[in-house]
């Protein structure tokens, strides 16, 4: 029987290799493991790292030493306006906004299609506005009644508390100036609201004349006698989309535990009517007004809508001052009306309309110094410096400026660009018809309005030096329809005013027209159209806030 040895050379060199080949892997393993940390973790590691798990990995800016990313995008080389959006954004900015800069980066591309900015356009139409001496009365030619707005304000005020919340606030350092024919084409960059035509709708109107009762007699058309109805069935359609029809019911839930206040003239009740007749359909509301504020409170949604009148829309007094006696109207064309910027906070969405009583008697101040006035100038030595076109154009700065900058308002100030009236062969007082049109115009017999462009243009003016100045979180938006309602000639009552059966509606053996109404709207008819480019701002924006947010 052999003993074992330890000096037996052959039994100590199996050991001896063991260990050197289980030493030998393990450091090779370590020097794998290490060496495959280090190229990940290197900028060459970013091939490898995507090669492995399909994710291109990117170097984080450092902010506090400024660093920036820049998005590239091949759209750009066509973009040669000065509107090109900023593609230089901090991570910060990046992340809260990527989708409003993609979305705008589309919108600079489309502009190949479009020759012009809204901005330009309204320089180059051939509908061109030209300036009048400053002492000179520019005369619009329908002035308003109040009284007749007044008869339908009596109501009982309840005070209402929202109970829903509100999303999240506008940026509020936005500075395109741009109509929100352009700005707003955000999240739809395809879709210009304002270029476009009538088109038949065969699904006729949103409401009948007989199914809404807070319809003022003087719009209702078929109420008052007038034979056609094919007015009612025309509907807007954009060149590049499509404009959805107003749907009541998504719209209050839209608007849940919200208010959309309709401000101004009695073209703001046209319009605030418009809206309750196209939500009666859905709901019928509860009146909760008095005569400073109507109010309808739809239970459904908690949702209020408000009007209150507002001839100007800025400062009125009626008490003696300087040289202008007691009793003739004071506007304080730079302090906005309090009566309603009282309520601004208490708002979620405001509609604001104006500039028809620019044509009213009135004496127009600045810095309580009198500048003008309109009808009335009776020192005629004496320099009038603003005449009542450009006393608009400061009302609307005015007022926008005190919207855009109230500290506690965040909500959406859209602004109904100028309603085109359509009295032909003269002014409302002195022979103006619309009387004899069923159809909407073509483009050839669009008749030319020079008080209406110069009005638009004045209104745009004030529109872009507010947005200038804006500073809190809300959203100022130019709804412009001043081009898109002067094919409407066929909209208005003309002389299908009241239900006097005796009315006399045709012209006189020596041909001249009867008194008839070529500013308002007939409703059920084209001003329903209104709220349905308000339904759309209003979803855009908020979609965009609760973008900015997610």
């Amino acid at each position: 029987m052999s003993s074992f040895s330890s000096k037996d050379p052959s039994a100590l060199s199996y050991p001896k290799s063991l260990l050197s080949i289980v030493t030998t892997v393990g450091g090779l393993a370590v020097f794998l493991i290490l060496a495959s940390s280090f190229l990940v973790s290197q900028p060459i590691g970013a091939a490898v790292h995507e090669y492995f798990y399909g994710v291109h990995q990117l170097k984080r800016p450092n902010l506090l030493n400024g660093d920036t990313v820049t998005l590239a995008d091949s759209r750009r080389d066509d973009v040669v306006s000065n509107d090109t959006p900023n593609f230089n954004l901090t991570v910060e900015e990046n992340e809260k906004g990527l989708e409003d800069e993609k979305d705008q980066t589309s919108k600079s591309q489309d502009k190949k299609k479009e020759p012009a900015s809204k901005g330009e356009q309204i320089e180059s139409s051939t509908r061109k506005p030209v300036l009048s001496d400053s002492n000179h009365s520019v005369v619009q030619p329908h002035p308003e009644s109040k009284q007749e707005d007044e008869k339908s304000n009596n109501f009982s005020l309840q005070k209402e508390r929202k109970n829903e919340g509100t999303l999240p606030s506008s940026n509020s350092h936005s500075e395109d100036v741009r109509p929100n024919s352009i700005n707003q084409a955000t999240l739809d960059p395809e879709c210009d609201l304002y270029h476009g035509k009538w088109i038949p709708d065969q699904s006729g109107p949103l409401y009948r004349n007989d199914s809404c009762p807070v319809l003022t007699q003087m719009q209702n058309c078929q109420g008052n006698g007038r034979p056609d109805k094919d007015y009612e069935s025309w509907r807007w359609k954009p060149a590049q989309c499509d404009l959805p029809r107003f749907d009541p019911k998504k719209f209050l839930e839209l608007m849940r535990g919200k208010t959309l206040a309709f401000i101004g003239d009695s073209v703001a009740r046209n319009q605030m009517e418009s809206m309750l007749c196209i939500l009666w359909q859905y709901e019928v509301p509860k009146n909760r007004g008095n005569k400073k504020m109507q109010r309808y409170y739809f239970r459904s949604t908690s949702t209020m809508i408000v009007r209150i009148w507002s001839s100007w829309l800025v400062n009125q007094t009626s008490g003696p001052l300087d040289f202008a006696p007691a009793g003739v109207a004071k506007l304080h064309l730079d302090v906005p009306d309090d009566g309603f910027m009282q309520y601004i906070p208490q708002f979620d969405v405001v509609v604001l309309s104006s500039g028809h009583w620019f044509a009213k008697q009135s004496v127009y101040v600045l810095n309580n110094e009198i500048v003008g006035g309109q009808l009335w100038w009776p020192d005629k030595s004496r320099n009038m410096k603003v005449n009542n076109v450009e006393a608009f154009g400061i009302s609307v700065e005015t007022i926008l400026t005190a919207m855009a900058t109230h500290p506690n308002f965040s909500g959406i100030t859209i602004v109904r660009s100028f309603s085109p009236d359509h009295y032909e062969g003269g002014a409302w007082n002195t022979g103006g018809s619309c009387t004899g049109k069923v159809k909407p115009a073509e483009d050839g017999e669009l008749a030319e309005n020079g008080f209406t462009n110069i009005m638009h243009e004045k209104q745009f003016t004030g529109y872009r030096r507010a947005i200038k100045k804006k500073n809190n979180k809300s959203a100022l938006l130019f709804m412009d329809i001043t081009e898109v309602f002067a094919y409407r000639h066929d909209g208005h009552p003309g002389p299908y005013r009241s239900p006097d059966p005796n009315k006399i509606t045709k012209r006189g053996p020596d041909g001249k027209p009867p008194p008839q109404d070529c500013l308002h709207w007939c409703m059920p008819g084209p001003v329903d159209t209104w709220n349905e480019l308000v339904f759309d701002l209003i979803r855009r924006e908020f979609e965009r806030r609760q973008s900015n947010v997610s």
